[in-house]
């Protein structure tokens, strides 16, 4: 495990070497009305995703939830509120490719019109991506970072780390899955198409060691003399044959009706030799490898009646390791049964702020995430249909925000508002003097309809109040719950909200599932107008980029109020946006001169301070969105701009009119020549600066 700046660290997956028992305490301070959950590890699942998919089939919606192990890579791919809708979608990506789920929250929600409430079935599924399929299919590990602040919120919660890595399901993502069986078939087709080229290859080896000569010849004998053994018929299926103690005791048996001697005891130097001795000596030997959970479960020397027999066999053998590296795979399938069933059940899925979340769904158990929010949300909707988000749900719905008020759209907050207590209908809700729709929680013989709520930031329990908080809008919206599940998705009042999603709650841009589209939120549009052709970025040394310096210059160069905003990415970058996008192309000209130009009355031009020293470098706003697309995800933005490779020359400029050219002095041009270039290019530079300080003098005098 690696440490890294910035409280990252990264984690790879492999297996553990001890086990704990699958059940547990929800928390340290458990009590006998606490609500319980049915925790499901490696040691439960298959019995708990035959219960899930009952549950789910007669489900009416399926609330989901997840706890990963960080959000942010770094302080500059945190959503900030000028990220465009493409950026945004880039920085969720980031997330969802670098950082592990570690807990997934399922919880079907029925309504049982006998007794008039809802029924919850709370699944805590503990997964972590452990390497299950071994090389050469597998590859390298499943690496993951870890973000220390989420690692010690999580901890605050009771989440035991040991109980997951241990216990937790591994699974295989889709295309993992096809590239591995893929990669089975290459291997074991590749391997088999020339059966003895293997042991040609051997046949050429020298021994170089005395000791590998003494073993080979030896082992040489003990061959001969049961293979001889084997031609006259002498040999039964009990008997055993040694030379000496440098060789165990090597037994006969059958592989069908062939005769076969068991290399049992030898290690991977003595059957590398052995397998020599075969290719020299003995053509009509076939060296079989082990293949657990077969057969031939120990290395075999076969003995075949004919080359037509021998490719027989290899056939044979060909067929138990392909049969057995694709039960390996199927078998590392896990977690993604889960995904599957949701998929496959086509239900409405009901997350609370959780596009981050089908971001992770996606990376994890389908593929690789599409480039653009256009393509992700288009193959989402190919296995998601139906999506609801309850924070937009409620944030957005006339009677929920009146009811909502100013105590804020948090899971835990509007739980508490909405839905405490989850108790009988004669209760009251935050509804006023509507009665609360009844919730029981089953979890296999445990009925529960009152319960005390200590037991938030388990996925599952999460997944129970984002399902509860859909209940209670549902029941404000006037929508019957007993016509079943296609009605949730088919109702009127519902339709306005389901497959729209908050891209991002920081800015609240909304992203429509069904065409790609994104609408910018009213908290954006009235917080200041964005002009992203009007952003420019400055990174490099922190020192001159400090925030009173930088607008201190720049309202000399240009003047009061040539720019907007100004925004510390990290302590490293900065962004600038003006007023006017004809300032950005004047501000490249500037900075272009003012680096070109080595000239003593370049010091005096207001942002000589920024660039003197070529420290501190400038890009648009398209270069920004580059390095957020970027798979690098160094902390601080100037490494990253150095990592990915983006220079200045490649910046596109948002204006027609490209920048003055750097006037150059050639080495052989003769000193009076340079001199009058040199003076040019000053007056030139100080005409320049008289200029803004004559422009910003007369705005300072109006």
């Amino acid at each position: 495990m690696r440490t890294f700046p910035w409280g990252l660290i990264r984690a790879g997956a492999r297996t553990p070497n001890r086990a704990l028992p699958v059940t547990r305490p929800l928390s340290s301070s458990a009590s006998p009305k606490e609500l319980s959950l049915k925790n499901v590890t490696k040691s439960n699942f298959e019995s708990a995703l035959a219960e899930l998919r009952r549950r789910v089939k007669d489900a009416d919606f399926v609330a989901i939830d997840l706890e990963m192990t960080g959000v942010t890579s770094a302080p500059w791919r945190e959503v900030f509120v000028f990220d465009r809708s493409d950026i945004q979608y880039l920085k969720i990506k980031d997330s969802a490719e670098k950082f592990a789920v570690l807990q997934f929250g399922v919880c079907p929600f029925r309504w049982n019109s006998q007794s008039n409430c809802f029924i919850a079935h709370p699944f805590n599924f503990y997964i972590f991506p452990r390497k299950e399929v071994p090389n050469p299919i597998g590859g390298s590990w499943n690496e993951f970072l870890c973000q220390t602040s989420s690692l010690e919120f999580l901890a605050r919660h009771h989440f035991d780390f040991n109980y997951c890595i241990t216990e937790g399901i591994s699974y295989l993502s889709r295309s993992q899955e096809l590239e591995a069986m893929g990669q089975v078939a290459t291997v074991y087709g590749d391997e088999f198409s020339d059966p003895s080229s293997i042991l040609r290859k051997s046949a050429d080896e020298e021994l170089a060691r005395m000791a590998d000569i003494l073993f080979f010849e030896r082992m040489k004998i003990v061959i001969r003399q049961w293979y001889l053994s084997m031609r006259v018929g002498s040999q039964g299926s009990s008997s055993s044959i040694s030379l000496n103690n440098s060789i165990p005791r090597l037994q006969t048996t059958f592989v069908g009706i062939r005769p076969a001697l068991v290399l049992s005891g030898l290690n991977t130097r003595q059957l590398r030799l052995t397998k020599l001795v075969i290719a020299k000596h003995f053509k009509d030997l076939c060296y079989v490898d082990a293949i657990d959970g077969t057969s031939y479960s120990q290395p075999l020397l076969v003995y075949t009646e004919s080359v037509s027999d021998r490719n027989l066999l290899n056939r044979e053998v060909k067929s138990y390791r392909w049969k057995k590296a694709e039960e390996n795979i199927k078998a590392a399938v896990g977690f993604r049964h889960v995904i599957d069933l949701l998929s496959s059940e086509r239900k409405l899925i009901v997350g609370h702020n959780c596009f981050l979340d089908l971001a992770h769904v996606y990376s994890k158990f389908f593929g690789p995430l599409p480039s653009t929010a256009e393509e992700f949300v288009a193959a989402l909707q190919m296995h998601f249909p139906f999506i609801i988000d309850t924070k937009l749900l409620l944030n957005s719905d006339d009677a929920l925000v009146r009811i909502i008020n100013r105590a804020g759209t948090s899971l835990d907050t509007a739980f508490h508002l909405l839905c405490q207590p989850v108790v009988p209908t004669d209760t009251s809700s935050g509804f006023g003097d509507k009665p609360s729709p009844k919730v029981e929680v089953h979890v296999d013989d445990l009925r529960f309809s009152i319960w005390n709520t200590g037991t938030k930031h388990e996925a599952g329990y999460d997944a129970f109040m984002t399902g509860c908080i859909f209940s209670e809008a549902c029941f404000q919206l006037g929508i019957n719950y007993g016509l079943g599940a296609a009605y949730f998705v088919q109702n009127e009042k519902l339709k306005s909200y389901i497959n729209r999603l908050y891209l991002s709650w920081i800015n609240g841009d909304i992203i429509n599932l069904e065409t790609g589209k994104t609408a910018a939120s009213s908290r954006r549009l009235a917080s200041f107008k964005i002009e992203f052709s009007r952003i420019v970025i400055l990174w490099g040394e922190a020192s001159k980029l400090r925030m009173k310096d930088v607008r201190y210059c720049f309202s000399k160069a240009f003047g009061m109020g040539s720019v907007t905003c100004f925004y510390h990415l990290d302590e490293s970058a900065i962004l600038v946006q003006f007023s006017k996008e004809e300032f950005v192309a004047k501000f490249f000209q500037m900075m272009d001169t003012l680096q070109g130009t080595n000239s003593p009355i370049s010091m005096l031009h207001p942002l000589s301070k920024i660039f003197d020293g070529n420290q501190v470098h400038a890009g648009t706003y398209e270069m920004y969105k580059e390095l957020c697309g970027s798979p690098i995800s160094e902390v601080m933005f100037s490494d990253q701009v150095q990592a990915v490779g983006v220079h200045q020359e490649a910046v596109v400029l948002s204006s027609s009119t490209p920048p003055p050219p750097i006037q150059k002095v050639k080495e052989d041009t003769p000193t009076s020549e340079k001199e009058c270039q040199i003076d040019s290019s000053t007056v030139c530079l100080k005409h320049q600066i008289e200029d803004y300080f004559q422009c910003f003098d007369a705005q300072l005098s109006n």
